[in-house]
């Protein structure tokens, strides 16, 4: 079989970061970016298969393809891994023995499973490509990421790219597109009650303006000097005479020099208890001085703007694009998960090539970010900072926290609650809502119990 066929030997390793020319690197983020982001969003819904025998010839199978897309040959993977080191910016591929070669060799026999299982689901689900639509895109990458055919040319030679290459590449782009958009079109869709339920509970923060208010003021610790200032604006309320005296008496930089003027004061968001005061007072008096923080201050409501909600009918299609998108989400991560299991249980590797995305890959129960010395009993240099725990940890949710606008809640921190009381018995509790009810505390063993009234 031919390197090239099925969308083989036609990657840059998983994902890995082009360190080489500029036209690699923007060839990549086109052709390859959609490849990738299927692999988040796409799953497949299927029954896994018995161990097959691999093909004479072949290395890796994938079942379920059409075709001999899902035979692998070692000279594919020879070829993937040359287009990979080349995209790692390597000067040659790694030689079988050199510390680069097997997380190379890895790297490119993910990425030709990617675009195997990506062509095999394409095919269950009867999404075709024609060449016209190749062609088409082909011509629009080479448009948008180089200069000239002869720049593309160039792009082919140091990457190890042929032009069966670049247009299994591109099929796997334009398979990847269609396959996002029908999942769109199966995603779930917000119900009537979702949004009402959504729109009461943001409501307050989300689509309430609150009452403001433009007012003067001024501010000094001496209340004499602001008496004096309130005085003379009994006798002459006038902007002018605010300018004047604000400059003179007040104490905050941040106003003296505009007459005291605040604009769009928001309820609030001013210290008490001078917020309590603007916002009950009528627009025109004088009132003061009261007694704050920074000093006595006297002020004068300006104008206000009373609070205003928006209705939900005005602000349905923004809750509903909200929570489609959280739907969509929702739905994709879940086929994500059922994607990788499918479809590993369809592939088949040879001794020598098989990693973890094969159905006969047999996993050691270790997180693959732990390092090997978190296993071993005398490590040398003694045990890292941080070993992951074995297992996934489920993380159950703070009290209360559950709400339509956070459907997750917030994380409760799982540790043990200090026994004692007092402050460790506080701290222990750090970080419940209000009203939630700690874990009762232990019974006392019957002979300390205290005795019953009347015994």
């Amino acid at each position: 079989m031919s390197p090239n066929q099925g969308g083989k030997g036609t990657g840059k390793g998983a994902g890995g970061k082009a360190r080489g020319p500029a036209a690699v690197r923007r060839l990549g983020l086109v052709v390859f970016g959609v490849a990738f982001l299927v692999l988040f969003l796409v799953v497949a819904i299927g029954e896994g298969v018995g161990d097959p025998s691999i093909p004479s010839g072949d290395v890796i199978l994938v079942t379920h393809v059409p075709g001999d897309v899902g035979n692998i040959s070692e000279a594919d993977v020879e070829h993937a891994i040359g287009i990979a080191a080349a995209g790692e910016g390597q000067k040659k591929a790694p030689k079988p023995g050199e510390p680069k070669y097997e997380e190379t060799k890895e790297a490119a026999t993910k990425f030709l499973l990617e675009g195997i299982w990506i062509q095999g689901l394409a095919d269950e689900w009867g999404i075709e490509v024609s060449d016209q639509e190749i062609a088409k895109e082909l011509k629009k990458i080479k448009k948008e990421s180089f200069k000239s055919e002869a720049e593309f040319k160039k792009f082919l030679k140091e990457s190890h790219y042929s032009p069966e290459d670049i247009n299994s590449r591109v099929k796997i782009q334009v398979l990847s597109a269609k396959l996002q958009e029908e999942l769109k079109e199966k995603a779930p869709q917000p119900s009537k009650g979702e949004i009402e339920s959504y729109y009461d509970a943001a409501k307050a923060e989300q689509f309430t303006q609150k009452s403001t208010r433009t007012i003067r003021t001024i501010v000094n610790k001496d209340r004499p000097k602001v008496e004096e200032a309130a005085a003379s604006l009994q006798k002459d309320n006038t902007a002018k005479n605010w300018k004047k005296l604000a400059k003179k008496y007040s104490s905050d930089p941040n106003t003296k020099e505009k007459g005291g003027l605040q604009e769009g004061v928001q309820e609030g968001t001013i210290e008490e208890p001078l917020n309590a005061a603007v916002f009950s007072a009528p627009e025109g008096a004088l009132e003061g001085p009261l007694k704050t923080k920074f000093g006595f201050t006297i002020f004068e409501v300006v104008t206000s703007t009373p609070e205003t909600v928006q209705e939900l009918k005005t602000v349905e299609s923004q809750i509903q694009a909200t929570l489609a998108q959280r739907l969509e989400q929702e739905y994709f991560t879940n086929y994500l998960s059922q994607f990788a299991i499918v479809w590993t249980s369809r592939t088949f590797c040879a001794s020598g090539y098989v990693i973890e995305r094969c159905a006969d890959y047999e996993s050691n129960g270790r997180p693959p970010t732990a390092p090997e010395a978190c296993y071993e009993a005398n490590p040398k240099g003694g045990l890292p900072e941080a070993c992951p725990a074995p297992v996934n940890q489920l993380v159950p949710a703070l009290p209360g926290t559950v709400t339509p606008l956070e459907p997750r809640g917030r994380p409760l921190a799982q540790r043990p609650i200090p026994g004692g009381g007092g402050e460790e018995a506080a701290a222990g509790l750090e970080g419940l809502p209000e009203g939630a009810v700690p874990p009762a505390e232990e019974a006392p063993p019957a002979e300390e119990a205290p005795p019953a009234e009347g015994e």
